[in-house]
């Protein structure tokens, strides 16, 4: 990220298909051809964890597992894993334009099973040398997915007390006599790596590089809690005695209330932060550069006592800081990380960033605030950095500059950006963002399409409506392509290796 670049934000939810939801199919690789034409050197996505707790892929079963909605039926059918008709007569969405989580909880298991059945032993070989592969996080996801459907997906610490506390002859006993279920989830695992490492090919070979996000905390309910308890702050009942969450300020007045469980990070110091490694090691492998959320978390974090409410009550607590990255470093060499770092930040944190040296984010819907000195106004920005019109937490760039802003936002943004009508007020702040000193500009699709709220992707701290969008198939035209390729090129951002 030493040179000047561009990409967009788009989660492979938001993809047209027939099928409800976003896929590893056809307008995926689509997709990577309008990067290339447009100029654009990456593509951004959001965590492919497995969604948990609100649809929400901040909230997932695993910090290392794929989402099987992301799986494309299309390929499934053209390699004989399932049929056509299988498909026929299967309500997987209410329109195009939003995902409908529960049709697609509904009708993807059934399917998979299917593909299972029809040719699991034609791949089993393969399979195992996937899980062999994966060995460190697979054996226990797969127990824990399989424990999951014993127990008609109540959380870990309701099943029984031998599962709960993983009893060693009470696993391998389960194991053997539940030996379908366990491989089924491997099964799962193989396909959706299989395919995902298809479209990464498909997109590097094209000059095309992944951003992926990597959540700082992992779900309460998940594999990575139930196979190592000792990683986090819990109670004898094994449930948490801290969850995460942020301090109040203007955008939530009691806080967010996010309810992961905390580290302890005393004992991943006390083992090397194993754990850590091998999930840095597992997110470099499956994305070319990690953005990793909340960053400001391990230079200290905000603890708040299980049971409350909000966040109110919570106290900042200091992470393990540098030392964190360079044993990630000592292990695995340097890697390209993006420290997301925004919000209020302390003089610490600047020096604990600054030791990483990892690029931070400037965000241009938060740099028209007149009541202070505002660090992201375009000419506060150092070359070592990303900008963004805004991220899947804000509104869209038209949503926020035509209902959110305050009359003296608007007018502040009017006059230091030039905007105008004949531009468009989103591909003014698209134009900033790329005329700006910041190495990497990434853009969110729902920008350059110039939608309004509707297209928003996610309000912090609702429950509901978040993570559905969808982009028309018919969004991307040629104009499009040739208007963002001509700003990429004015100003020097074109992907070197695309012709």
């Amino acid at each position: 990220m030493d040179k000047r670049s561009s990409g967009i934000l788009l989660h492979i939810s938001s993809l047209p298909s027939n099928y409800g939801i976003g896929a590893f199919g056809k307008e995926a690789y689509k997709f990577v051809d309008f990067l290339v034409e447009s100029g654009q050197s990456f593509w951004q996505i959001l965590p492919l964890g497995i969604t948990g707790f609100g649809d929400s892929p901040y909230q997932s079963v695993s910090a290392f597992a794929g989402n099987y909605y992301f799986i494309d039926l299309d390929k499934l059918v053209e390699e004989g894993f399932i049929k056509k008709e299988d498909l026929i007569g299967l309500d997987f969405k209410d329109s195009d334009d939003f995902v409908n989580y529960d049709k697609i909880y509904d009708t993807r298991l059934p399917l998979l099973r299917k593909a299972y059945k029809n040719k699991f032993s034609k791949v089993k070989k393969d399979v195992y040398k996937f899980v062999k592969l994966e060995k460190i996080w697979l054996e226990d996801f797969a127990l824990y997915m399989a424990l999951k459907t014993k127990f008609n997906r109540k959380t870990w610490q309701e099943w029984d007390l031998a599962y709960r506390d993983r009893d060693e002859e009470a696993l391998e006993a389960f194991k053997i006599e539940h030996k379908e279920e366990v491989e089924f989830w491997y099964f799962v695992q193989y396909l959706f790596f299989k395919q995902w490492d298809e479209l990464k090919n498909y997109a590097n070979s094209s000059g095309v590089e992944f951003i992926g996000d990597l959540p700082i905390y992992v779900a309460e309910d998940s594999s990575d809690v139930w196979a190592s308890p000792e990683l986090y702050k819990l109670n004898n009942m094994k449930k948490p005695i801290f969850v995460s969450g942020c301090p109040p300020d203007d955008f939530a007045i009691t806080g967010q209330l996010w309810g992961n469980p905390i580290y302890d990070w005393k004992a991943m110091k006390k083992n090397g932060y194993k754990w850590w490694i091998e999930r840095m090691d597992a997110s470099s492998r499956l994305f070319d550069i990690v953005r990793i959320d909340h960053f400001r978390g391990f230079e200290a974090y905000w603890e708040i006592p299980s049971g409350d409410k909000t966040a109110e009550n919570g106290e900042w607590v200091k992470g393990p800081g540098v030392e964190l990255f360079d044993a990630i470093k000592k292990a695995l060499g340097s890697l390209r990380i993006i420290a997301e770092d925004l919000g209020y930040l302390t003089k610490e944190f600047h020096e604990f960033k600054d030791a990483t040296g990892f690029p931070g984010m400037n965000l241009l819907q938060f740099a028209f605030d007149a009541r202070d000195e505002n660090n992201y106004l375009p000419h506060a920005y150092i070359k070592n950095s990303v900008v963004y019109t805004g991220t899947h937490d804000n509104n869209t760039t038209f949503g926020w500059f035509t209902n959110d802003a305050k009359d003296e936002e608007v007018e502040y943004a009017k006059e230091y950006l030039r905007l105008t009508e004949e531009e468009g007020y989103a591909f003014g702040f698209i134009r900033a963002c790329f005329s700006s000193v910041s190495n990497l500009a990434i853009i969110p699709m729902q920008d350059y399409l110039e939608l309004d709220e509707k297209a928003r992707f996610n309000i912090p701290s609702t429950i509901g409506g978040n993570w559905i969008w969808r982009m028309k198939k018919d969004a991307i035209t040629k104009k499009l392509t040739q208007k963002i390729y001509k700003l990429t090129k004015t100003y020097w951002r074109l992907n070197k290796n695309v012709k």
